[in-house]
């Protein structure tokens, strides 16, 4: 038998193939690191009908509050009922949680109440952008709000270009405006491609809300 077909060298040739793999790619991941040398605040958005943009700002405002950092979250349009990180973001004292939304539309049937309400977040998540006292904010569906026209992302997406240098913010919520990917550092779009509830799966506590 030779050596090429004998089982026992195989394994081993597999692990020195991916030794070596892995250490190319190391090299090319430490060249990266060293090439990125600007240090500021980011605009992340993240898009699109598929599950998944609010549990992605919520992660980030718990992994800022992890290093110590000041957080604030503002929902727009999530009304005032019980849900799990209105109950976790408490446990975070480094994190400010205001709710600026008085339920889905559906459920108030009252434009001038919901552009009441999303006007009110928006001047605060202004006032918490520019104020320099965060170095994370995250508005959660406010691109809803403004396909809805409750709200002028205009006016915030300005603050967003004007933010102190350290302040990061995060945008949730679907159909994103152009300007607003434009202006973003990082952005993801979220893809349906199933999802539980249209398959009649009630919504469950701790994965929907």
């Amino acid at each position: 038998m030779s050596d090429s077909e004998d089982p026992k060298t195989e394994p081993e040739a597999s692990d020195d193939a991916h030794a070596a793999k892995m250490k190319a790619l190391k090299a090319e991941q430490d060249a990266k690191v060293k090439k990125n040398t600007i240090r500021r605040g980011v605009v992340v958005v993240h898009t699109g009908d598929g599950k998944g943009k609010s549990t992605a700002g919520f992660g980030v405002a718990m992994r800022a509050a992890g290093h110590g950092q000041k957080v604030a979250v503002i929902q727009f349009i999530k009304g005032t009922w019980k849900t799990g990180e209105q109950a976790a973001l408490k446990r975070f004292p480094e994190i400010t949680h205001v709710v600026s939304g008085d339920g889905f539309t559906w459920n108030t049937q009252d434009r001038k109440q919901d552009t009441a309400s999303a006007q009110k977040g928006g001047q605060t998540a202004r006032d918490f952008i520019t104020s320099g006292e965060y170095d994370v904010v995250v508005l959660d569906e406010l691109c809803v709000a403004r396909s809805y026209e409750y709200l002028d992302t205009d006016e915030v997406g300005g603050e967003l270009l004007r933010r102190p240098e350290k302040v990061s913010v995060v945008v949730t919520g679907r159909r994103a405006p152009a300007a607003l990917i434009e202006a973003a550092d990082t952005v993801t779009e979220h893809v349906a491609v199933k999802h539980a509830y249209a398959a009649g799966i009630k919504a469950r506590r701790g994965i929907e809300f």
